[in-house]
């Protein structure tokens, strides 16, 4: 191990503002766990750009190295199910909150934290899903554990053009699901139909502020990553014994609805929690990633930024603008 690296480090003033930038850290630094990791790849989630700007009260420790999701090869380890040169996957717990996390070229993470990489996927792939992936995945498997099936009828994805709407849309449609894409972003209209969805719904036609506590029932299943309205409208639009994942609150934390869709219809709302989800299921959704859950088209919703560009990448998440999955190059800027 080189005797210094580069690290993103996210800390906070004397004032209180929040605020990233580059640091040299030595391996002392670093906190404890079992498997020291040389880190590949990072990706920018939603999270990710909240914590390193400020905008959001994510990390629960300063300083902290950013970065929720990292991959790469094992260094050292004292935990016996790894050794030196295993790939491996690491995403969520505290990663990037309160542990230093994948926005530095090492990375030293609790055993129990640590995945090694399923067959199927490369690291590059690992990091194209990541958090977002696994939390698609999770809903996915969540949802048909309690009735959702293809033949039930169709589903419906919000918030579609994000990392994990846009892998949850084509997940689905892999899955032979009908697939209605919610969007407020017209133009995407056509890269969502290559994903998968066989319809594309804009918010803009939807006055969702006029929502009935039940209104025609519509769908079998909805994949929610905003939150608000929107979650209300889904709920009272499901058809009878439907399954609602909720997943983000990217539009508001607040959800106003009444007990009909429930005591009348019978839905379902589950909530999905990707980080702390721990074994032996968090290792099976990894493996039905690597499997029947993987993305057809995850390659082309990938976009790829050396380390270097990182800090310039942060403010695309915060303003709506990014769309899929942004991968950070970090082994490559190493050498």
């Amino acid at each position: 191990m080189q005797p210094n690296f580069r690290a993103y480090l996210i800390d906070r003033d004397a004032d209180g503002k929040v605020a990233g930038g580059w640091h040299a850290m030595v391996a002392g630094e670093l906190d404890p766990g079992e498997v020291l990791i040389r880190v590949h790849y990072s990706s920018i989630n939603y999270k990710d750009a909240l914590a390193a700007t400020g905008k959001g009260k994510i990390i629960r420790r300063f300083p902290c190295v950013g970065g929720i999701d990292l991959c790469g090869e094992v260094v050292e380890s004292d935990d016996p199910r790894f050794r030196p040169g295993d790939p491996v996957i690491a995403t969520s717990f505290d990663i990037g909150v309160s542990h230093h996390g994948g926005y530095a070229e090492f990375a030293r993470i609790p055993g129990e934290w640590v995945i090694a990489l399923p067959k199927g996927l490369d690291l590059f792939e690992a990091m194209i899903l990541g958090t977002a992936g696994f939390t698609a995945a999770l809903a996915v498997v969540r949802m048909e554990a309690n009735g959702l099936a293809p033949e039930n009828g169709p589903v419906v994805v919000s918030g579609a053009t994000g990392g994990v709407g846009a892998l949850a849309v084509d997940m689905l449609a892999g899955r032979g699901y009908q697939v209605t894409a919610l969007t407020g972003k017209a133009e995407e209209r056509e890269r969502l139909q290559a994903l998968g969805a066989s319809d594309v719904l804009l918010r803009g036609d939807i006055d969702f502020g006029a929502t009935r506590p039940l209104e025609a029932g519509r769908w079998a299943g909805a994949v929610d990553n905003v939150g608000g309205e929107i979650l209300h409208w889904m709920l009272a639009t499901m058809q009878q014994a439907g399954t609602v994942a909720s997943i983000g609150n990217a539009a508001s934390i607040e959800l106003k609805t009444t007990v009909f869709p429930f005591i009348l219809r019978g839905v379902s709302l589950l909530g999905v929690d990707s980080g702390y989800m721990g074994f032996p299921l968090r290792g099976q959704v990894w493996d039905r990633l690597a499997g029947d859950l993987r993305p057809r088209h995850m390659h082309g919703m990938a976009t790829v930024i050396d380390f270097d560009d990182l800090p310039g990448a942060f403010d695309g998440f915060i303003q709506g603008a990014a769309r899929g999955r942004t991968v950070v190059r970090i082994g490559a800027a190493s050498r």
